[in-house]
């Protein structure tokens, strides 16, 4: 199965965790942690395979780049009501800080504006305080036909 398989009414924690379950989102361990209308917060807890530097336990950009990049996947999906193939044209992140070691990360996204063809998206990271995020994402993505 696919997720365009997945019936267009599918509740967001179980198409994020049929999401989750394949290719490099499974790797890196996404869990969905809540939802909006328009937006989808997403969970990744630490492992140490994730740390890009083992002597100090620091995640790698890479995974917290995979879990803000399903989160404004999803935050479309759910602005949409329905799960829609995209591509990114455009994605743009400001790290800001290191996450801590041992902390599950947290992506919140969200969809702030569609238009037929293209979501323009936004997503904040960070390991337990939004106040003190680890990473901001802006990005915009075009829709592809789902046949």
């Amino acid at each position: 199965m696919e997720i365009r398989d997945l019936p267009a009414d599918v509740d967001p924690a179980t198409l994020v965790g049929f999401a989750a379950s394949l290719g490099h989102n499974k790797a890196v361990g996404l869990k969905y942690h809540a939802h909006g209308d328009r937006w989808c917060e997403m969970a990744m807890p630490w492992q140490a395979d994730l740390a890009g530097d083992g002597e100090t336990g620091i995640l790698a950009s890479g995974p917290i780049f995979t879990l803000m990049d399903m989160a404004t996947s999803v935050s479309i999906w759910l602005a949409l009501k329905r799960f829609q193939p995209q591509a990114t044209l455009d994605m743009r992140i400001d790290y800001l800080r290191p996450a801590t070691p041992g902390e599950t990360v947290y992506g919140r996204g969200e969809c702030y504006h569609l238009t037929r063809t293209v979501a323009i998206v936004r997503v904040q990271a960070h390991d337990g305080d939004p106040n003190r995020p680890i990473a901001h994402v802006a990005g915009t993505y075009f829709f592809t036909d789902a046949g």
